[in-house]
């Protein structure tokens, strides 16, 4: 009876262990190497978007920077974040790296270390966004344990990926994952000396701030100040929350699209959605609207061809999904480390559909590349909707707009009629990299990587002030102001009507 005691005691223990691994754990620098080379070589095979911002010598560059940084590491977390480096200087929204479930169990369960206070982007400062802590809301903060709140910004982007260079999009994340992430890059820390200032004053404040367990902060979080505006960064949309329309007055309309998840052709919610497309565009050519206001602040994505069958209403020109789309192989490779609870030694036996569906879809060969061909539904010639928009568009954006929403908005944005206000998305103007993705998990470290693995050219305009390496850029940069954060007020919906205003009485 004792002895059958001890071995569930011995059990218990073992498992806590096996099971509940902390990042902060010691982790060999000869693994790390070969997790590098693996990691490297499905990127190389598999990634056609690895030259798509960088040089083959830039890209060189960074992994030998990260040889480097093996050298002086020892655990975990700090080859956690050489991984991040290398996934975020690609420039793919689509990119990501994940921890495996027992550190990310393990995370969730830490008791300290943690940054006790949400924060914000406003004004360009980083504000105390949140009104029931020691440090007063709005506050702007200066520094924490000596480090610059720039350059730790800086050190936490790679946490958070986006298309190019773009970093207004990885404020979406720091909002909310700030505490997580300063634990990631520089361990657990239990005192936060933090110099900051109040709103109208010049002088700096200085106040030791105690850490917190990490289900604390996302308490706090959930009790941010801004939570009633900016939630809708955020949010999983309901059916009836995707998309609507309102008329301002007798000359404007607004048409709200916070999300392209609705389906492909054949099913219901798409049916549903291009009902609702032609009913409102045949009432808004029935009352005459001039001015629509299109907002796709919060639209992150969806499925294909909602956002191609919005944009038929918005234009006058005949276009296609992408002008190029292709992948960077023939065969999946690696299949070996693919993410999935099938055997690797059944793996080749069931990719074989998978593969026949890529070499379908991408049928074309030229330089290792292969290519989608004429036939594809992605370069099909579209024509205009016969109810399509003729007037004045102003297009709302902002860093959270990306993927399908952010081709929509790029393809809107492109229009001679179009007016752009708002913020930088975190999308591309004249591609990404979408549509398909590929998860493997790192033998070693069994950190998992994903990527989307088509590159797509998008059918758009050059135009001046759009970068090729950046977001959509608007053409009226408005952020929210000190005053509208406090009082919870649509900066950029304000300035919108106030525009359309002016322009009318011209």
């Amino acid at each position: 009876m004792k002895k059958a005691t001890y071995l569930f005691l011995f059990f218990l223990i073992t498992s806590n262990v096996i099971f509940s691994q902390s990042i902060d754990d010691s982790f060999s620098q000869k693994k790390m190497i070969k997790d590098l080379k693996i990691f490297k070589n499905i990127r190389l095979k598999a990634n056609s978007g690895l030259y798509k911002y960088r040089t083959e010598k830039e890209i060189d560059s960074i992994y030998n920077w990260a040889k480097e940084e093996i050298k002086k590491s020892s655990t975990y977390r700090e080859f956690y974040n050489i991984i991040c480096q290398l996934t975020d200087f690609e420039g793919s929204l689509h990119n990501e790296t994940y921890l495996p479930e027992n550190m990310s169990e393990s995370l969730k369960n830490e008791k300290e270390g943690y940054f006790p206070l949400p924060i914000k982007w406003i004004n360009r400062k980083w504000i105390i966004n949140y009104s029931k802590g020691a440090i007063p809301l709005g506050a702007e903060i200066i520094s924490i344990n000596n480090d610059k709140i720039d350059s730790i910004i800086l050190n936490l982007y790679k946490y958070y990926t986006t298309d190019g260079v773009n970093t207004t999009g990885k404020r979406i994340g720091l909002e909310v994952y700030f505490s997580k992430y300063y634990r990631l890059n520089f361990g657990k820390i239990n005192q936060f000396i933090v110099e900051y200032k109040t709103r109208n004053s010049d002088e700096t404040k200085k106040i030791i701030l105690n850490s917190i367990a990490n289900k604390e902060y996302y308490k706090n979080v959930r009790n941010r100040y801004s939570k009633p505006f900016d939630e809708v960064n955020y949010t999983d949309w309901q059916e009836n929350e995707i998309y609507n329309y309102k008329h301002i007055d007798k000359e404007t309309g607004v048409l709200t699209l916070n999300s392209f998840s609705m389906g492909n052709e054949k099913d219901p919610m798409h049916l549903k959605y291009v009902s609702f497309l032609d009913s409102i565009f045949i009432s808004i050519k029935e009352r005459n609207i001039k001015n629509l206001i299109v907002d796709v602040r919060y639209n992150g994505g969806g499925d294909d061809p909602n956002d191609i069958v919005t944009y038929s209403y918005l234009t006058n020109r005949n276009f296609s999904e992408n002008k190029k789309a292709w992948i960077s192989y023939y065969k999946i490779p690696y299949l070996k480390y693919i993410d999935t609870k099938v055997p690797s030694i059944l793996r080749p036996f069931g990719v074989g559909k998978y593969n026949r569906l890529f070499q379908k879809v991408f049928p074309k060969e030229e330089n290792g590349r292969f290519y989608q061909n004429s036939k594809s539904s992605d370069h099909k010639v579209r024509t205009p909707n016969k109810n399509t928009f003729n007037g004045n568009i102003y297009l709302l954006i902002s860093p959270g707009v990306a993927s399908a929403g952010s081709l929509f908005a790029a393809m809107v944005a492109g229009n001679k009629n179009t007016i752009v206000i708002g913020e930088e998305t975190m999308g591309g103007y004249y591609g990404h990299n979408g549509h398909r993705g590929l998860d493997y998990i790192l033998p070693k470290s069994k950190f998992g990587i994903s990527f989307s693995v088509v590159n797509l050219e998008q059918d758009v305009p050059k135009k001046a002030n759009q970068i090729y390496n950046r977001g959509i850029i608007p053409d009226y940069n408005v952020i929210q102001n000190f005053d509208d954060y406090l009082n919870q007020k649509d900066t950029q919906m304000n300035f919108t009507i106030d525009l359309i205003k002016k322009n009318m009485m011209k």
